[in-house]
């Protein structure tokens, strides 16, 4: 489970709650700040890659979504992503496509793995088939 409070695409912060850790993560373009609950804190830069992408985060689907406009159809991008290991906090770059198949649907591939995610009007990741799904309040339920 993710919690994320998205102020733009540049900051943002959020807490991911895996079955043995908890990560807290802050991203103040271009810098990462990323904390395992009672063990390893680690910060990282771009460098001379495009985005960030945290493992078992949807946001950072996002961000290229957000960045480039790719909710209606297009060609495929790639990018070279640097990629956190969590909870180990080890980066690396990773080459990912998005190729924008319109109805804010982008297929994402990295390796052999591939998904088509759905997006909000916003880029804001809503579904990732087989793997995650955002929760949104009902607007007529009491809130707690």
């Amino acid at each position: 489970m993710e919690i994320a409070h998205v102020e733009d695409r540049e900051h943002a912060r959020g807490t991911q709650l895996g079955l043995l850790y908890e990560l807290r993560w802050e991203l103040d373009w271009p810098t990462l700040s990323l904390e395992v609950v009672g063990g390893r804190r680690e910060r990282f830069g771009l460098g001379s890659t495009d985005f960030f992408d945290v493992l078992d985060s949807p946001f950072f689907n996002s961000l290229p979504v957000l960045r480039d406009g790719l909710l209606e159809p297009g060609p495929v991008r790639e990018y070279t992503m640097t990629y956190v290991e969590v909870p180990e906090l080890t980066a690396r770059p990773v080459r990912q496509t998005y190729e924008p198949l319109g109805g804010r649907v982008v297929r994402y591939r990295a390796g052999d793995f591939q998904a088509d995610i759905e997006f909000d009007d916003e880029g804001i990741v809503t579904l990732y088939p087989g793997y995650l799904e955002r929760l949104v309040p009902k607007e007529d339920s009491p809130r707690r």
